[in-house]
């Protein structure tokens, strides 16, 4: 009785859901692949490096109750390092599955894989995209996934059509001479494969969709249906001339503008645009050239603007000429009116742009950045004098934590205050960028004037120097990271040229926010300025974490 229960015991503990591995904001994580299987089939999937050590990845099929996959073969679903297989799948399997891989450079790598298990009568849902062409002969290629697997494990092809086998064919390629309407179905690439001595199968498939052969017709002017087209002096027109030329008929197919017999390509104040469109359910296939008119002037109402078509075995034409309209005076004045609405519109909405973007994005874009800070500072006191150096630092040290960690609640990496003592700077500048969204410059008169000399000095880092290399390279090379940049006191006649080219650049693209130091609404977390700064931190600050997460 004892034993049976100490077995009821360690089936019960076996069985109990695990953990979730932890998901370390850290690791890399790949985007996820995309899987539609049908049910009592198998499938084969397999990262980067399939050969990978058993003790180096952990696959686990993600959800509510997170369930390990075991490494036994005599499992329906288990794996070898980095290959996943799924033996006789089921429905009960569709889900997510994630592997959390340790590289031998001690990286975290996540690969996440969904699977969606279809019943065998739902063959049309699982389909691989459709061949629609009005080729004489088609040409069906076996899905990646199929072929991939059946090269893998040295399979066997078979073709079916619909429910029904097809003889003699057994390539990943399936050719289709002289199709007609009466082979279009769904084809499926059918692989057996042999594995520890047993055989299994997958499958997947392609719906052949047979377009009408083409059916060319003489040319046809559908617009313009008039000779005669209104206008007003001095404002711009499209002219629109369309062509059909048959059923599937797009070669040859085309519609052009000539002004008095010359083709308007390279004419100044015209320009024209083409567009060919095939309609289904019926292929017919039209061509059409708008011409634009940019400014109609007293010598267009003397043109004569011709449309002209052409097809496989025809062509045609119809000329328009442009008219006068009688009176333009109450479309001019509804104009100027619309104008001002929009332009009062506009400017209310422009002046309070920013307060309603702070009140909205916080539901609207909802972040999913998992780094640790929302903002990595950079700044420079070396050849300041002393009222400016005594500014920058109540500026860094207390103004700007006040406000944006005290009542915005972000996190920010202010250098001299969240160093670690007898931590290696080169690798803290590095790895705290990388960990931060946003990276704030603070400049003043001669921010970034000084030259490196010696990047090995600890004297040229701590001025900032190797700091602002790294946070320029995040920004303008790698492109990972948005630069806030906030101007300390005057910048002289000199303006920004004093500054390194890569902040020169970023200067043009978006001119600084200027600390407005004796103005009294200066220290309020709702003035002008911080609903600037705020504007451009991210929308949502980033996790509190603790001390140990940080190091």
């Amino acid at each position: 009785m004892k034993l049976s229960w100490l077995l009821l015991s360690l089936i019960v503990l076996m069985s109990a859901p695990q953990a979730k591995p932890a998901s370390d904001s850290s690791c890399i994580h790949n985007d996820k692949e995309f899987f539609k299987l049908i049910e009592g089939e198998s499938f084969y999937f397999e990262i980067e490096d399939p050969n990978l050590p058993d003790e180096n990845i952990t696959w686990y099929k993600d959800g509510p109750e997170i369930q390990n996959i075991t490494t036994e073969e005599t499992h329906r679903i288990h794996y070898h390092g980095g290959a996943l297989l799924f033996l006789n799948i089921s429905a009960i399997d569709s889900g997510n599955y994630a592997a959390r891989e340790i590289t031998p450079s001690d990286k975290c790598v996540y690969h996440h894989v969904k699977i969606e298990v279809y019943s065998k009568n739902s063959r049309e849902k699982v389909t691989y995209g459709s061949i629609k062409n009005s080729d004489q002969n088609k040409l069906i290629e076996c899905p990646d996934p199929v072929d991939y697997i059946c090269m893998t494990f040295n399979g066997n092809f078979t073709w079916l059509k619909g429910n029904n086998l097809l003889p003699g064919h057994h390539e990943n390629k399936l050719w289709i001479e002289n199709a007609g309407k009466k082979d279009e179905d769904i084809y499926t690439c059918v692989c057996t494969w042999i594995h520890n001595q047993k055989m299994y199968k997958n499958s997947g498939s392609r719906k052949l969709i047979v377009l009408d052969r083409p059916v060319y017709r003489d040319v046809e002017i559908i617009s313009p249906t008039s000779k005669e087209q209104l206008a007003n002096k001095g404002i711009s027109i499209k002219l629109n001339c369309t062509v059909y030329c048959g059923i599937n008929a797009q070669r040859e197919c085309k519609a052009s503008w000539y002004i008095n017999n010359e083709q308007v390509n390279q004419m100044d104040g015209y320009n024209e645009a083409t567009k060919l469109e095939i309609k289904y359910p019926s292929n017919n296939t039209f061509y059409t050239a708008i011409l634009t008119i940019k400014q109609v002037s007293a010598e267009d109402f003397k043109h004569k603007f011709m449309c002209k078509g052409s097809g496989f075995y025809s062509a045609n034409n119809t000329t328009v000429t442009l008219k006068q309209r009688e009176s333009c005076i109450p479309l001019i004045i509804t104009g100027i009116c619309v104008f001002l609405i929009g332009v009062s519109a506009a400017a209310v909405v422009k002046y309070f742009a920013i307060d309603l973007a702070l009140l909205f994005r916080p539901y609207l874009s909802p972040s999913r950045d998992t780094r640790m800070y929302d903002a990595f500072v950079v700044y420079q006191t070396q050849s300041l004098d002393e009222e400016a150096e005594e500014k920058l630092s109540s500026f860094v040290t207390k103004i700007l934590p006040s406000v944006l960690e005290d009542k915005c609640g972000y996190r920010l990496f202010i250098q001299g205050r969240d160093d670690i003592p007898g931590e290696d700077r080169l690798k803290m500048v590095e790895s705290y960028i990388e960990q931060s969204r946003r990276l704030i410059v603070i400049l003043t008169p001669k921010s970034g004037s000084e030259v490196i000399k010696n990047p090995a000095s600890d004297q040229t880092l701590v001025i900032g120097g190797f700091d602002w290399q790294v946070g320029l390279h995040h920004a303008l090379v790698q492109r990972e990271i948005s630069v806030i940049l906030i101007q300390l006191g005057e910048t002289g006649p000199q303006g920004y040229r004093h500054l390194p080219p890569g902040l020169q650049h970023l200067i043009r693209k978006s001119a600084p926010i200027k600390w407005p130091e004796s103005s009294r609404k200066a220290l309020k977390w709702n003035s002008h300025f911080w609903k600037r700064v705020r504007y451009m931190m991210p929308a949502r600050p980033a996790k509190k974490m603790g001390l140990s997460a940080v190091i």
